[in-house]
């Protein structure tokens, strides 16, 4: 009986690692990106059954106006701004094309022998 191929198990755990703190690096740069750019993600209050919720509506609103006085404020220019903007959406693209590359790797039926 075989036992078990360390050096592939580690070369899978090595990647599995890179590839997880890649995609949470993408997502981290994309947010602030997009947060330099002026367009702070806002989140709406959620209801759910029972009357659950984990934000006001008036916390809502307060967060929404220190987002809009926020991107007023900012000293960017508009090109810099849409530099940032675009910047974000590459980091979400390329976060998004890594988590695909990984179903694709998982997945033997996508992969034509």
């Amino acid at each position: 009986m075989n036992g078990i191929n360390w050096i592939a198990f580690l070369a899978v755990a090595g990647a599995s690692l890179l590839s997880s703190c890649l995609v949470v690096v993408l997502y981290s740069l994309g947010l602030r990106m997009l947060s330099t750019a002026g367009k702070a993600p806002h989140v709406t209050p959620a209801e759910f059954t029972d009357a659950i919720t984990i934000v006001t509506p008036a916390e809502a609103a307060a967060e929404a106006k220190r987002i809009k006085k926020a991107a007023a404020r900012s000293p960017l220019t508009p090109f810099q701004k849409g530099l940032s903007l675009v910047v974000a959406y590459s980091c979400f693209t390329l976060c998004a094309l890594v988590i695909l590359f990984g179903i694709y790797l998982i997945v033997p039926a996508l992969h034509a022998h």
